[in-house]
Parts: C-alpha cells; structure tokens; sequence
C-alpha cells in the first residue's frame, strides 16, 4: 500500500521506459496536489465528470445517435480509443493514465452529426474569416468554455493533456499551426489509437448496417490476412455477428502488433533514450510499418467509397447540415436566443454561436432547431 501519492508517483515513475512523461510540468492555475490521485488521473476523472463529456453519447460518429442502439456514437468510440491507447502505452512503457486522459478529452470539441457538421461549421465561419477546427474546439472546452470551478474557467488541465489534444492528427484531422517541437510519444499513441478504433468500427457498423458485404471486403489485403487467421483458429465454425466480431478482432490485432514492431524499431534507429530525445524529432515516432500503412489506406479508401459517402449514411448528414446553417443563421439574426450563460463578452458574436452549436447533441440540435424555425413561421 503507498503512503501517499509522492510514494504512489516514485512508484510510477521507477516503471515506465526512460522516454515516458512521467510528472507534469504544472497546470495554468495553480492547485495543491490531490491526495490520492496524480495528476493524470485527476485530468482523466474531470474529462469524465464535464459536461461536453456526457453530451458524446448523443452525438454521431458515422450514424446518427438515433440511428439505431449497437451503432457506435462518439462518446463508445472516445471509450474504445481510450481502451486501445491504455493497451498500447501499458506495452510501450509509456504513461496509460496521460495516453487515457487525453484520449477521453480528444472529441470533446466535435459538433452534431459527425464530420458533416464539422464541416458544416467550418464552412460558415470561413465567410467570418475564421474556420472550424474539433481539436482546437476540444482545447477551448478545457481551457474556458466548462465553468465547473469559482475562480477560473476551464477544468486546469496539466499542460502534457492539452498538449496532445492540440496535436492529435488522423486521416481525418487537420491541425491548424505548426511547432518545431514533436508531441511526447503518449500523444502519438492517441493518435494512432484513434485511427484503429475507427477504421474498426466503422468497417463493424458498415457491415451491421448491410451497406457493405463481408465479400466487398475480399479483395483487400489486410482483411484476407485477417480472415486467414480468424479461419485458422475457428475452421468453419463461425457465421453471423459472432463471424463479423471476430474478423473485425483480428484486423485490431493485426494494426496494434505492427503498431508495436514497428515502434520498436523506430525507438532503436533513431535512438530515443529520453523525452528530449523524442520531442527533438522530425516526425512520429509511433508508427506503422509502410506495409501497414498502405493496408491502412486501403481499408480507409474502401470506406470513403463504400460507407461515408453512400446515400443510406449521407441522407441522414445532410439533414444534419441543414439543420445547423438553418440554427446559425437563427442566432446570427437574434443572438439573444442562445442563452446569456453561453455568451461571453470577450467573443464576437459568431465565435459565440459557433461555440455554443457544437456544444450540442444531435437530439437537442434537432429539437432547437423545430422550435427555433416554428416561432420563426
């Protein structure tokens, strides 16, 4: 048993790899240390106890929450890369609880409906000359726009957790601004993290949807590996969603393990010994194999093609869109609808409403949106 968390902390520290972060270089607002939790644990229990946190289960992530009980949303998705990136770091040595928190805070900034309202949204602000970015949005979240505490706004976050929202980056994410300083290697685990847990999913909810057949999937050669495995270990044993589960298994196994060679081999050539050493790099140094990746990019090309731009899944983002041009447009004309809580003083007016739109769920994006249009007629 640990006396307290300074015996807790040496503990830690005395277990993870020389490269890990293994303390904090400090909060924005100063605090006296918790009792029982360090400081990484304590970020992960404020990301989970925040409002915007809660509102993840009621927004999309490629179906609308609606849509139907077992399709992913983004808050089951936020938990699954939080899942993958406590495996990942556990096995690497690094930090779990830094890789975790920032992994449950990564898509805190995301809009209604997916990546059609981020889009939606970045569209109308660039007629303001500024843009939309959920990364960035997930930043502010922690930083100004939760009000939990009476002399400061924010959840004062420790300056490693906002680093690696700042930088997270998939296939899907575009952050704004460059630094010459590459993120610590817990960062790059969310990273990677987050792009096999949706690549996942998505093939899952495609699958369980029917808008793709596990045949369309054959000519791809990560999910020919896959199945070779899954029918090595099962022989003809399997059908159905019992079937689809484990292929889908598989391909997690298969990314996560060339995840960790790869990595392993990067560590060793470019010679990371310290965090120094990994933020003087030039790029990632958690990785997948060029193999991998192209197999990646296959599986990812196939669902571009076959899922998210399908009309069973864009039917539903499209009224998504509507939905909020229609609230922007709304408020722009009276923003006294929004209510005074959610308007600071210290942003235009279109920051306002743009804050305060992504903030939503699609449930009460659509109920504000009736309401809003009928006292409008």
């Amino acid at each position: 048993m640990f006396k307290d968390t300074k015996d807790l902390q040496k503990s830690l520290s005395d277990k993870l790899a020389p490269y890990a972060v293994k303390d904090t270089a400090g909060r924005f607002f100063e605090e006296h240390g918790d009792d029982t939790r360090l400081p990484f644990q304590l970020d992960r229990d404020r990301v989970i106890h925040c409002k915007s946190f809660r509102r993840l289960e009621e927004k999309t992530q490629v179906f609308t929450a609606s849509y139907g009980d077992h399709y992913r949303t983004r808050l089951t998705h936020t938990m699954e890369v939080a899942q993958i990136s406590r495996d990942i770091a556990r096995s690497l040595g690094l930090n779990e609880d830094l890789a975790e928190a920032i992994a449950l805070a990564h898509d805190l900034g995301h809009p209604p409906f997916g990546h059609a309202g981020e889009d939606t949204l970045n569209e109308i602000m660039r007629k303001y000359g500024s843009y939309f970015e959920h990364n960035e949005q997930s930043r502010k979240i922690v930083e100004k726009l939760e009000q939990i505490y009476p002399d400061h706004n924010g959840l004062n976050l420790t300056t490693e957790v906002l680093d690696g929202l700042i930088k997270h980056r998939t296939s899907w994410d575009s952050p704004r601004g460059k630094s010459s300083v590459s993120p610590h290697l817990e960062a790059q685990v969310v990273n990677l993290a987050d792009e096999i847990a949706y690549t996942n999913h998505d093939i899952d909810d495609g699958l369980r949807s029917k808008v793709f057949a596990m045949e369309d999937l054959d000519p791809l050669g990560l999910w020919q590996e896959a199945r070779l495995r899954v029918l090595k270990k099962y022989k003809d044993n399997l059908s159905g969603e019992v079937e689809r589960s484990r292929l889908v298994s598989s391909l997690i196994n298969l990314m996560i393990h060339d995840l960790y060679e790869q990595t392993g081999k990067n560590l060793k050539s470019l010679k990371i010994k310290t965090l120094e050493n990994v933020r003087a790099c030039k790029g990632p140094v958690v990785a997948f194999s060029p193999q991998m990746k192209k197999d990646v990019k296959e599986l990812r090309d196939f669902l571009f093609e076959h899922f998210y731009s399908t009309e069973k899944v864009q039917s539903h983002l499209k009224k998504g869109r509507r939905i909020i041009q229609d609230l922007f447009e709304i408020y722009v004309s009276d923003i006294t609808k929004i209510p005074e809580r959610n308007r600071s003083a210290d942003d235009k007016p279109e920051i306002i409403i743009r804050d305060y739109i992504a903030g939503m769920t699609d449930g009460f994006a659509k109920k504000e949106h009736k309401k809003l249009v009928k006292m409008k007629n």
